[in-house]
Protein backbone atom coordinates (compact mmCIF):
# COMPACT_ATOMS: atom_id res chain seq x y z
CA UNK A 1 0.00 0.00 0.00
CA UNK A 2 2.80 2.41 0.91
CA UNK A 3 4.59 1.54 -2.35
CA UNK A 4 1.46 2.31 -4.37
CA UNK A 5 0.95 5.60 -2.56
CA UNK A 6 4.60 6.47 -3.24
CA UNK A 7 4.09 5.80 -6.95
CA UNK A 8 1.00 8.00 -7.07
CA UNK A 9 2.75 10.85 -5.30
CA UNK A 10 5.72 10.49 -7.65
CA UNK A 11 3.37 10.57 -10.66
CA UNK A 12 1.69 13.77 -9.49
CA UNK A 13 5.07 15.34 -8.77
CA UNK A 14 6.36 14.49 -12.28
CA UNK A 15 3.16 15.83 -13.85
CA UNK A 16 3.40 19.18 -12.10
CA UNK A 17 7.13 19.32 -12.83
CA UNK A 18 6.70 18.87 -16.58
CA UNK A 19 3.97 21.55 -16.62
CA UNK A 20 6.25 23.94 -14.71
CA UNK A 21 9.14 23.24 -17.11
CA UNK A 22 6.88 23.77 -20.13
CA UNK A 23 5.46 27.09 -18.88
CA UNK A 24 8.90 28.38 -17.88
CA UNK A 25 10.45 27.28 -21.18
CA UNK A 26 7.87 28.96 -23.41
CA UNK A 27 7.94 32.13 -21.35
CA UNK A 28 11.74 32.37 -21.64
CA UNK A 29 12.07 31.28 -25.30
CA UNK A 30 9.06 33.13 -26.72
CA UNK A 31 8.48 35.90 -24.20
CA UNK A 32 4.88 34.68 -23.96
CA UNK A 33 2.50 35.57 -21.15
CA UNK A 34 1.82 32.98 -18.47
CA UNK A 35 -1.58 32.09 -19.98
CA UNK A 36 -0.15 31.59 -23.49
CA UNK A 37 2.76 29.57 -22.13
CA UNK A 38 0.37 27.38 -20.07
CA UNK A 39 -1.86 26.93 -23.15
CA UNK A 40 1.11 25.83 -25.26
CA UNK A 41 2.29 23.44 -22.54
CA UNK A 42 -1.11 21.80 -22.11
CA UNK A 43 -1.80 21.30 -25.84
CA UNK A 44 1.71 19.91 -26.25
CA UNK A 45 1.74 17.36 -23.44
CA UNK A 46 -1.86 16.26 -24.16
CA UNK A 47 -1.24 16.12 -27.95
CA UNK A 48 -4.75 17.42 -28.70
CA UNK A 49 -3.60 19.07 -31.95
CA UNK A 50 -4.79 22.67 -31.45
CA UNK A 51 -2.84 25.42 -33.21
CA UNK A 52 0.07 27.34 -31.70
CA UNK A 53 -0.43 30.87 -30.46
CA UNK A 54 2.27 31.96 -32.95
CA UNK A 55 4.76 30.36 -35.38
CA UNK A 56 7.54 28.57 -33.48
CA UNK A 57 11.23 29.30 -33.85
CA UNK A 58 13.81 26.49 -34.19
CA UNK A 59 14.61 26.65 -30.47
CA UNK A 60 10.90 26.50 -29.57
CA UNK A 61 10.38 23.52 -31.91
CA UNK A 62 13.26 21.62 -30.28
CA UNK A 63 11.88 22.46 -26.83
CA UNK A 64 8.41 21.29 -27.95
CA UNK A 65 9.85 17.96 -29.17
CA UNK A 66 11.57 17.50 -25.81
CA UNK A 67 8.31 18.32 -24.02
CA UNK A 68 6.29 15.81 -26.11
CA UNK A 69 8.75 12.93 -25.61
CA UNK A 70 9.04 13.60 -21.88
CA UNK A 71 5.29 13.93 -21.37
CA UNK A 72 4.60 10.65 -23.24
CA UNK A 73 6.93 8.81 -20.85
CA UNK A 74 5.29 10.43 -17.82
CA UNK A 75 1.81 9.69 -19.20
CA UNK A 76 2.69 6.00 -19.61
CA UNK A 77 4.03 5.86 -16.07
CA UNK A 78 0.87 7.60 -14.81
CA UNK A 79 -1.48 5.15 -16.55
CA UNK A 80 0.54 2.22 -15.20
CA UNK A 81 0.46 3.55 -11.61
CA UNK A 82 -3.27 4.32 -11.61
CA UNK A 83 -4.09 0.96 -13.20
CA UNK A 84 -2.07 -0.85 -10.54
CA UNK A 85 -3.74 1.24 -7.84
CA UNK A 86 -7.24 0.37 -9.08
CA UNK A 87 -6.53 -3.35 -9.69
CA UNK A 88 -5.04 -3.75 -6.20
CA UNK A 89 -8.31 -2.42 -4.73
CA UNK A 90 -6.58 0.42 -2.91
CA UNK A 91 -8.68 3.09 -4.65
CA UNK A 92 -11.94 1.53 -3.49
CA UNK A 93 -10.44 0.93 -0.05
CA UNK A 94 -9.51 4.61 0.26
CA UNK A 95 -13.01 5.66 -0.85
CA UNK A 96 -14.51 3.28 1.73
CA UNK A 97 -12.26 4.66 4.47
CA UNK A 98 -13.26 8.24 3.67
CA UNK A 99 -16.95 7.32 3.63
CA UNK A 100 -16.68 5.47 6.95
CA UNK A 101 -14.72 8.30 8.53
CA UNK A 102 -17.36 10.84 7.53
CA UNK A 103 -20.05 8.63 9.08
CA UNK A 104 -18.08 8.26 12.32
CA UNK A 105 -17.50 12.01 12.53
CA UNK A 106 -21.29 12.51 12.61
CA UNK A 107 -21.74 10.11 15.54
CA UNK A 108 -22.17 11.38 19.08
CA UNK A 109 -22.84 9.38 22.24
CA UNK A 110 -22.00 6.10 20.49
CA UNK A 111 -20.18 3.01 21.80
CA UNK A 112 -16.71 1.88 20.71
CA UNK A 113 -16.04 -1.87 20.78
CA UNK A 114 -12.34 -2.81 20.74
CA UNK A 115 -11.87 -6.33 19.40
CA UNK A 116 -14.20 -8.44 17.26
CA UNK A 117 -13.55 -11.70 19.07
CA UNK A 118 -16.05 -13.84 20.96
CA UNK A 119 -16.80 -11.24 23.64
CA UNK A 120 -16.82 -8.38 21.14
CA UNK A 121 -19.35 -10.18 18.94
CA UNK A 122 -21.62 -10.84 21.93
CA UNK A 123 -21.46 -7.15 22.86
CA UNK A 124 -22.41 -6.17 19.31
CA UNK A 125 -25.44 -8.50 19.33
CA UNK A 126 -26.72 -6.75 22.47
CA UNK A 127 -26.06 -3.29 21.03
CA UNK A 128 -27.90 -4.26 17.85
CA UNK A 129 -30.89 -5.51 19.85
CA UNK A 130 -31.16 -2.10 21.50
CA UNK A 131 -30.45 -0.28 18.24
CA UNK A 132 -27.43 1.50 19.70
CA UNK A 133 -24.86 3.15 17.46
CA UNK A 134 -21.36 1.67 17.69
CA UNK A 135 -17.98 1.45 15.98
CA UNK A 136 -15.75 -1.63 16.04
CA UNK A 137 -11.95 -1.38 16.13
CA UNK A 138 -10.16 -4.45 14.77
CA UNK A 139 -6.71 -5.06 13.27
CA UNK A 140 -7.24 -8.56 11.87
CA UNK A 141 -7.80 -8.19 8.12
CA UNK A 142 -9.97 -11.31 7.88
CA UNK A 143 -12.27 -10.00 10.61
CA UNK A 144 -12.34 -6.57 8.91
CA UNK A 145 -13.63 -8.28 5.75
CA UNK A 146 -16.32 -9.99 7.85
CA UNK A 147 -17.31 -6.66 9.39
CA UNK A 148 -17.52 -5.03 5.95
CA UNK A 149 -19.59 -7.95 4.67
CA UNK A 150 -22.04 -7.50 7.55
CA UNK A 151 -22.05 -3.72 6.96
CA UNK A 152 -20.78 -3.03 10.48
CA UNK A 153 -19.12 0.35 10.97
CA UNK A 154 -15.45 -0.30 11.72
CA UNK A 155 -11.97 1.15 11.92
CA UNK A 156 -8.96 -0.99 10.98
CA UNK A 157 -6.02 -0.58 13.32
CA UNK A 158 -4.54 -1.09 16.77
CA UNK A 159 -6.97 0.12 19.43
CA UNK A 160 -4.13 0.67 21.92
CA UNK A 161 -3.04 3.75 19.95
CA UNK A 162 -4.53 7.21 20.40
CA UNK A 163 -4.75 7.77 16.63
CA UNK A 164 -7.07 4.80 16.05
CA UNK A 165 -9.25 5.66 19.06
CA UNK A 166 -9.63 9.21 17.77
CA UNK A 167 -10.61 7.85 14.33
CA UNK A 168 -13.32 5.81 16.06
CA UNK A 169 -14.66 8.99 17.68
CA UNK A 170 -13.52 8.45 21.27
CA UNK A 171 -13.81 12.16 22.08
CA UNK A 172 -17.57 12.09 21.44
CA UNK A 173 -18.27 8.50 22.53
CA UNK A 174 -20.43 7.73 25.55
CA UNK A 175 -19.14 4.18 26.14
CA UNK A 176 -16.13 2.05 25.31
CA UNK A 177 -15.94 -1.74 25.56
CA UNK A 178 -12.47 -3.24 25.28
CA UNK A 179 -12.65 -7.00 24.76
CA UNK A 180 -9.10 -7.72 23.57
CA UNK A 181 -7.60 -11.13 24.48
CA UNK A 182 -4.59 -9.57 26.23
CA UNK A 183 -5.03 -7.87 29.62
CA UNK A 184 -2.00 -5.67 28.86
CA UNK A 185 -3.63 -4.42 25.64
CA UNK A 186 -6.90 -3.76 27.46
CA UNK A 187 -4.94 -1.76 30.05
CA UNK A 188 -3.39 0.40 27.31
CA UNK A 189 -6.81 1.00 25.76
CA UNK A 190 -8.31 2.03 29.11
CA UNK A 191 -5.43 4.42 29.83
CA UNK A 192 -5.62 6.04 26.39
CA UNK A 193 -9.41 6.26 26.33
CA UNK A 194 -9.60 7.79 29.80
CA UNK A 195 -7.10 10.50 28.85
CA UNK A 196 -8.98 11.32 25.65
CA UNK A 197 -12.47 11.30 27.19
CA UNK A 198 -12.90 11.82 30.95
CA UNK A 199 -16.67 11.27 30.86
CA UNK A 200 -16.72 8.07 28.79
CA UNK A 201 -17.95 4.91 30.53
CA UNK A 202 -15.23 2.28 30.05
CA UNK A 203 -15.91 -1.45 30.37
CA UNK A 204 -12.95 -3.82 30.13
CA UNK A 205 -12.51 -7.55 29.83
CA UNK A 206 -9.91 -9.23 32.08
CA UNK A 207 -8.49 -12.76 32.11
CA UNK A 208 -6.53 -12.64 35.37
CA UNK A 209 -7.62 -11.57 38.84
CA UNK A 210 -4.38 -9.57 39.19
CA UNK A 211 -5.44 -7.37 36.26
CA UNK A 212 -8.72 -6.32 37.90
CA UNK A 213 -7.29 -3.66 40.23
CA UNK A 214 -4.89 -2.36 37.59
CA UNK A 215 -7.69 -1.80 35.11
CA UNK A 216 -9.81 -0.05 37.76
CA UNK A 217 -6.89 2.24 38.68
CA UNK A 218 -6.28 2.96 34.97
CA UNK A 219 -9.83 4.27 34.66
CA UNK A 220 -12.16 1.36 33.86
CA UNK A 221 -15.66 1.82 35.31
CA UNK A 222 -16.38 -1.90 35.13
CA UNK A 223 -14.09 -4.91 34.74
CA UNK A 224 -15.63 -8.19 33.55
CA UNK A 225 -13.96 -11.59 33.95
CA UNK A 226 -15.84 -14.00 31.62
CA UNK A 227 -14.21 -17.16 32.99
CA UNK A 228 -15.08 -16.25 36.60
CA UNK A 229 -18.66 -15.41 35.64
CA UNK A 230 -19.02 -18.72 33.83
CA UNK A 231 -17.72 -20.72 36.82
CA UNK A 232 -19.97 -18.90 39.27
CA UNK A 233 -22.98 -19.46 37.03
CA UNK A 234 -22.35 -23.22 36.78
CA UNK A 235 -21.90 -23.55 40.54
CA UNK A 236 -25.10 -21.57 41.14
CA UNK A 237 -27.02 -24.03 38.97
CA UNK A 238 -26.05 -26.70 41.51
CA UNK A 239 -26.76 -24.67 44.67
CA UNK A 240 -29.88 -22.69 43.63
CA UNK A 241 -31.03 -24.11 40.28
CA UNK A 242 -34.58 -22.69 40.35
CA UNK A 243 -33.38 -19.18 41.20
CA UNK A 244 -30.82 -19.22 38.38
CA UNK A 245 -33.37 -20.65 35.95
CA UNK A 246 -35.76 -17.82 36.82
CA UNK A 247 -33.05 -15.15 36.53
CA UNK A 248 -32.01 -16.55 33.14
CA UNK A 249 -35.55 -15.97 31.95
CA UNK A 250 -35.32 -12.27 32.86
CA UNK A 251 -34.11 -11.36 29.41
CA UNK A 252 -32.97 -7.91 28.33
CA UNK A 253 -32.53 -8.90 24.68
CA UNK A 254 -34.18 -6.06 22.79
CA UNK A 255 -37.12 -3.90 21.86
CA UNK A 256 -39.81 -6.62 21.91
CA UNK A 257 -38.40 -9.28 24.25
CA UNK A 258 -37.12 -7.33 27.27
CA UNK A 259 -38.23 -7.99 30.84
CA UNK A 260 -35.83 -5.51 32.46
CA UNK A 261 -35.40 -1.82 31.75
CA UNK A 262 -33.29 0.98 33.20
CA UNK A 263 -34.78 4.45 33.62
CA UNK A 264 -32.58 7.51 34.12
CA UNK A 265 -34.38 9.99 36.35
CA UNK A 266 -32.71 12.84 34.45
CA UNK A 267 -34.63 11.75 31.33
CA UNK A 268 -38.04 11.69 33.04
CA UNK A 269 -40.43 14.66 32.69
CA UNK A 270 -39.36 17.48 35.02
CA UNK A 271 -42.57 17.06 37.03
CA UNK A 272 -41.22 13.83 38.54
CA UNK A 273 -37.91 15.28 39.74
CA UNK A 274 -37.64 15.19 43.57
CA UNK A 275 -40.87 13.18 43.74
CA UNK A 276 -41.00 9.64 45.16
CA UNK A 277 -41.22 6.24 43.48
CA UNK A 278 -44.81 6.11 44.74
CA UNK A 279 -45.59 9.37 42.89
CA UNK A 280 -44.27 7.83 39.66
CA UNK A 281 -46.91 5.08 40.03
CA UNK A 282 -45.39 2.77 37.41
CA UNK A 283 -47.40 -0.26 38.54
CA UNK A 284 -50.73 1.40 37.76
CA UNK A 285 -49.61 3.13 34.55
CA UNK A 286 -47.63 0.31 32.93
CA UNK A 287 -47.88 -2.82 35.08
CA UNK A 288 -44.10 -2.73 35.71
CA UNK A 289 -42.48 -2.99 39.12
CA UNK A 290 -39.45 -1.07 40.41
CA UNK A 291 -36.99 -3.70 41.71
CA UNK A 292 -33.82 -1.59 41.97
CA UNK A 293 -32.60 1.93 42.61
CA UNK A 294 -29.17 3.46 42.01
CA UNK A 295 -28.26 6.64 43.88
CA UNK A 296 -25.87 9.36 42.60
CA UNK A 297 -22.95 7.58 44.38
CA UNK A 298 -23.67 4.48 42.26
CA UNK A 299 -24.82 2.44 45.25
CA UNK A 300 -27.68 0.03 44.51
CA UNK A 301 -30.79 -0.56 46.60
CA UNK A 302 -32.64 -3.81 45.92
CA UNK A 303 -36.44 -3.66 46.17
CA UNK A 304 -36.40 0.05 47.13
CA UNK A 305 -39.00 1.61 49.40
CA UNK A 306 -41.74 3.58 47.65
CA UNK A 307 -40.80 6.69 49.65
CA UNK A 308 -37.35 7.01 48.03
CA UNK A 309 -36.99 10.35 46.22
CA UNK A 310 -36.17 10.57 42.51
CA UNK A 311 -33.31 13.06 42.68
CA UNK A 312 -31.01 14.00 39.79
CA UNK A 313 -28.47 11.42 38.56
CA UNK A 314 -30.37 8.45 39.99
CA UNK A 315 -31.62 5.40 38.08
CA UNK A 316 -34.48 2.94 38.42
CA UNK A 317 -34.36 -0.77 37.48
CA UNK A 318 -37.80 -1.92 36.35
CA UNK A 319 -39.21 -5.44 35.89
CA UNK A 320 -42.14 -6.33 33.65
CA UNK A 321 -43.44 -8.53 30.85
CA UNK A 322 -42.33 -7.57 27.31
CA UNK A 323 -45.61 -5.81 26.52
CA UNK A 324 -45.39 -3.87 29.81
CA UNK A 325 -41.82 -2.79 29.06
CA UNK A 326 -42.94 -1.56 25.63
CA UNK A 327 -45.71 0.47 27.28
CA UNK A 328 -43.15 1.84 29.76
CA UNK A 329 -40.93 3.03 26.91
CA UNK A 330 -43.87 4.66 25.17
CA UNK A 331 -44.81 6.63 28.29
CA UNK A 332 -41.34 7.54 29.55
Amino acid sequence: MNILKSKLYKTLFLLFTIIAIGVSGYMMLSGDTFVNALYMTVITITTVGFGEVHPLSSEEKIFTIFLILTSISIFGYTVSSFTEYIISGQLFKQLKLKRVQKTIEKLEGHTIVCGYGRNGKQAIVKLNNYQKEYVVIEKNKDLIEELDLNEILNVEGDSTTDEVLIKAGIKKARNLITALPSDADNLFVVLSARQLNKKCTIISRASKQSSYSKLKIAGADNVIMPDKLGGNHMASLVVTPDVIEFVDRLTIEGETTANLEEIAVNELPIMYLNKTILDLDLRKKTGCTVIGFRNPDKDYVINPDASIKLVADTHLIVLGRPEQIIKLRELF
